[in-house]
C-alpha cells in the first residue's frame, strides 16, 4: 500500500516534535495540552457531559471515558519504552471504551483524568533525555480527505520510540479536545 502524504506528514510531526526534541520540550507541550482539556471541562455538567451529539459522535462524558481507558495503557507502553523493553499492551486499540461510559459519574471521571495527567506528567519529568533500542507498534488515526472532500479515518501501525509516545499523548488529547468542542457547541445550538 502506497503511503498517503498525510501519512508522511504525522511521521515527520512524531520524529521532528518527538524523537528529535528535548525531553522537557515535550513534556512542557503534553503539559500545556493537558491544562487546555481541564480548562475546557471546568465548566461542563454532567448533564452537558451527557448530552449525546447524534451521528454516531461521542458525548464529553464517553470522550472522557475513552481518555480515561486509553491513558493508562498509554503510560504503561511508554514506561516500558523507557526501561528498554517492550509493552504487553500494545498497540492500544483505536476506538476503546469502557463496558459502561455513560455509568460512570462526572466528577468521578474528571478525578481521575487529572490523576492520569499528573501521572504521565511525572513520568516525563523523570524522563531521562535519550532513546531506547525499544519500540511499540502505535494505531496511528488521521482524518483525510478524499478529492471529492468527504473526509475519512486512515489507520496505519507506526512503531514509535518512547519520544514519539510522549507526543502522541499530545496529538491524542488535541484531537479528542477539538472533538469535546465541538458536542459542546453542537449541545448549545
Amino acid at each position: 500500500m502506497a503511503i498517503l502524504p498525510e501519512q508522511v506528514k504525522a511521521q515527520t510531526y512524531l520524529r521532528e516534535r518527538g524523537t528529535e526534541a528535548p525531553a522537557a520540550q515535550i513534556r512542557e507541550r503534553v503539559a500545556e495540552t493537558f491544562v487546555a482539556m481541564d480548562t475546557l471541562l471546568d465548566g461542563v455538567t454532567e448533564a452537558q457531559a451527557r448530552h449525546q451529539p447524534g451521528g454516531g459522535e461521542w458525548s464529553v462524558q464517553e470522550i472522557l471515558d475513552h481518555l480515561v481507558e486509553t491513558h493508562p495503557r498509554a503510560l504503561e507502553e511508554m514506561r516500558a519504552l523507557l526501561e528498554n523493553r517492550h509493552s504487553p499492551v500494545s498497540p492500544i486499540p483505536a476506538g476503546l471504551q469502557s463496558a459502561a461510559p455513560l455509568a460512570r459519574r462526572w466528577d468521578d471521571l474528571r478525578g481521575e483524568l487529572r490523576r492520569l495527567h499528573g501521572l504521565v506528567l511525572e513520568v516525563l519529568a523523570a524522563a531521562p533525555d535519550r532513546l531506547t533500542e525499544a519500540r511499540a507498534p502505535i494505531i496511528m488515526v488521521i482524518n483525510v480527505r478524499d478529492p471529492d472532500g468527504t473526509v475519512k479515518p486512515i489507520h496505519w501501525i507506526e512503531e514509535c520510540d518512547w519520544k514519539a509516545c510522549a507526543v502522541i499523548f499530545r496529538l491524542h488529547e488535541l484531537d479528542h479536545l477539538g472533538q469535546a468542542r465541538k458536542t459542546l457547541r453542537s449541545r448549545a445550538n
